[in-house]
């Protein structure tokens, strides 16, 4: 179970040998965006400590599980996440989720903590809190042609792949299953006791920055808010995913403090937008 629905990527940058590998202490659970691929994450092997068990979430639909159709509600994808999830060794963990993966994220804290395991931490990135639910014009319902044109407006893809229909096409059915799962959510009846980061950039073309600070009305936990520019992909940038790797570990070693604070936006030196994102456009 854990096998299909999470990988478990290598941490450190590539410096632990298999002979001298170090026992994980915490682990980081991370979802991607909507359509997205473990790859997206691949920047944050080179900013997690060695002793940081990193695993990023493998929905049915794209990469080795292609062959398997896709979901097209949250529900069955936060049902296989936490049968997988518990059935891991325990460890302190975090649950991370960008976009879409911010809604599968909140769910799948909620499914844990039912279970008697939930996550030390939960961040939300780049998507609106529940009390604000898509609306239409759903973007699950647009045509190719127009999905790809938002694609490309909103940075999720380049122009030059638009022409590779061997990798536009299946990629477009698993975006397109999972705006359609994220579209038709709505939110819970009853929030979580984790506690919540929430993360974005001022600079994000689909997300209102304003809206991220009502995320602290989904927990009775602390809440923080930490704001970033880069666009709607912004934590797929090497500068962005030490920030925030930092800040997830500190809030796995210890508790960082009471109540509820906002950071100001943190500009990385190197805005690496494109990262996470050749192979697997989304746009969300």
């Amino acid at each position: 179970m854990t096998a299909n629905w999470l990988l478990r990527v290598g941490t450190g940058g590539g410096r632990r040998a298999a002979a001298v590998a170090l026992r994980p202490r915490l682990r980081l659970i991370a979802l991607p965006h909507a359509g997205g691929w473990p790859s997206a994450f691949r920047s944050w092997r080179q900013v997690l400590p060695e002793d940081v068990e990193f695993l990023v979430g493998q929905l049915p639909g794209r990469g080795p599980r292609t062959e398997e159709p896709a979901a097209r509600r949250v529900e069955p994808l936060v049902e296989g996440l936490s049968r997988a999830v518990a059935e891991l060794e325990p460890l302190p963990y975090a649950i991370l989720g960008h976009s879409f993966g911010s809604v599968l994220g909140y769910e799948l804290a909620k499914a844990m903590e039912q279970k008697g395991l939930p996550p030390r931490l939960l961040a939300v990135s780049a998507r609106q809190p529940p009390c604000f639910p898509s609306e239409p014009p759903f973007a699950h319902l647009r045509t190719d042609a127009e999905l790809l044109a938002h694609l490309v407006e909103m940075g999720g893809i380049s122009r030059e792949l638009i022409s590779r229909t061997d990798l536009v096409r299946p990629a477009l059915r698993a975006i397109r299953a999972d705006l359609e799962a994220m579209e038709t959510y709505r939110r819970p009846l009853t929030g979580t006791s984790v506690p919540i980061l929430s993360l974005g950039a001022v600079d994000d073309p689909v997300v209102v920055a304003e809206r991220l600070h009502l995320w602290s009305l989904e927990t009775t936990g602390t809440f923080t808010r930490r704001m970033f520019t880069g666009g709607h992909f912004y934590l797929y940038a090497p500068g962005a995913a030490a920030t925030v790797a930092r800040q997830l570990i500190a809030g796995l070693d210890g508790p960082s403090g009471d109540g509820s604070t906002d950071v100001p936006p943190h500009r990385p030196a190197a805005l690496a937008r494109q990262a996470g994102r050749s192979v697997n456009p989304s746009p969300t």
